[in-house]
């Protein structure tokens, strides 16, 4: 089975990145895996002001060679860093998720289900800051009601 491979160039402002994904089949005979399609490489280099990183991660995937190419392949591994980027990420390092003491019974759950419905709410409010709204509305605790639907507290 022949390796797939694609390469992508991209710049964000002074950031260049190029990706190169390697992909292929020809393990699945030899690894007991369950519904394995392919295992495949990203090879990560950026350069940023001049400061050149290279980073390379493996993954595995239930799709045949047949059912996502190299090409195809690359663009679900960037959305689910895109997904990491925009909820994880912030809900780790904005809201200290795992910093949390909170570890028993349902609590865990509840707690990731809020900070995510807190996320969603100012995400529909086009906060472009996470963490400056959240420290705004911290601050100005009541500010945080019509976001619930609630408009008035006197009935």
């Amino acid at each position: 089975m022949p390796i797939q491979q694609t390469v992508t160039l991209t710049t964000h402002g002074s950031r260049l990145e190029r990706r190169r994904l390697m992909a292929s089949g020809a393990l699945n005979a030899y690894l007991d895996w369950p519904g394995l399609g392919q295992v495949f490489r990203v090879d990560s280099w950026v350069t940023e002001q001049g400061v050149a990183t290279h980073e390379v991660r493996y993954g595995i995937t239930s799709l045949r060679a047949w059912e996502a190419e190299a090409a195809e392949l690359l663009q679900y591994v960037r959305g689910h860093w895109g997904i990491e980027n925009r909820l994880h990420w912030v809900r780790d390092e904005t809201m200290g998720e795992d910093r949390s003491q909170v570890r028993s019974g349902h609590a865990p759950q509840v707690m990731a289900a809020l900070r995510n419905s807190a996320i969603a709410l100012l995400r529909l409010r086009a906060e472009s800051n996470l963490a400056a709204a959240m420290r705004s509305l911290a601050a100005h605790a009541t500010a945080t009601l019509p976001l619930l639907g609630i408009h008035s507290l006197r009935e």
